[in-house]
């Protein structure tokens, strides 16, 4: 979700985060769901690894924001970063364990540093900002946003949404949002991917602002298909990265960098990509 620079969205200060920390630690956590996508015991790599509940990798996410991360019609979480992720946990021998919490409380780095979670997989850009209180893995996923617009606007750019004096929707805290108001713009947010579309097709907004994968995957079905359209990419040069807390665990830092870069080596990566975006590393925007 290029929360800001899924695919998505900053708490800028360490103060901040660690207030939210705090909190989190005094109310005990967001309401959340799990699903364990591997089942092993939490022995020899993960051994050496201290994680939040033994023998489980516990990740934050904040759902929905399909097709990085999504509940499936049997209530399972499901998507391009729980594929990744579960990368990780095999190589642990740890059964991956979701909870859902807002966005916000991660991308601030408070939920990791709450113990909330070990990991942190929400479409997640790495900024210089997010660096301040998160940890990133290497890149895992080049992202860019979109512009999704009711059928029949005629602006095929930005430029064009300010010209006709579009309302223009974004999902707060994300990287869309900040680019669009680098641009000049003050968009109404919205406070998940789901509630800014039902605002696009309640007409509360004319044009809204999201990761690209995030638009392909809403244009899959008809009903949105047939009223609104893909105007504009917008090359923003973002890349997603799985967050911990500050100063993590080096053992599962390496473990998660190594897992991603074998899996680009021997076509796993290649294989998860085209099975949730229907297109090779490279295609998406073709």
């Amino acid at each position: 979700m290029a929360l800001s620079p899924r695919g998505r969205r900053g708490y800028a200060a360490g103060a901040l985060a660690l207030t939210a920390a705090l909190a989190l630690s005094a109310c005990g956590g967001e309401s959340g769901s799990s699903s364990g996508t591997t089942s092993a015991s939490a022995t020899g790599a993960a051994a050496g690894v201290k994680l939040v509940q033994p023998g489980k990798l516990t990740v934050c996410t904040n759902i929905p924001y399909e097709p990085f991360q999504f509940k499936d019609d049997s209530g399972k979480v499901v998507g391009f970063d729980v594929d990744i992720v579960d990368l990780a946990a095999k190589k642990l021998g740890v059964e991956q364990n979701i909870v859902d919490i807002d966005f916000a409380v991660i991308k601030s780095g408070a939920a990791m540093a709450a113990g909330k979670c070990d990991v942190a997989a929400a479409g997640m850009t790495i900024t210089p900002e997010r660096q301040q209180n998160i940890d990133f893995s290497e890149p895992y996923f080049d992202a860019t946003q979109a512009l999704l617009a009711k059928k029949g606007t005629g602006a095929k750019s930005l430029e064009d949404v300010k010209a006709k004096g579009l309302k223009l929707g974004a999902q707060a805290s994300t990287t869309g949002l900040d680019y669009v108001k680098k641009q000049g713009f003050d968009p109404t947010e919205y406070a998940d991917s789901a509630k800014e579309l039902l605002a696009l097709q309640a007409g509360q907004a004319d044009v809204v602002v999201q990761d690209l994968p995030v638009v392909l995957t809403w244009l899959k079905k008809s009903d949105i298909a047939e009223k609104f359209e893909l105007i504009a990419s917008l090359d923003t040069g973002e890349q997603y990265g799985i967050g911990l807390k500050k100063n993590a665990d080096p053992t599962l830092l390496k473990t998660i960098n190594e897992e991603i870069a074998k899996a680009k080596q021997d076509g796993t990566y290649e294989k998860i990509y085209v099975k949730w975006f229907g297109k090779k590393p490279g295609e998406l925007g073709s």
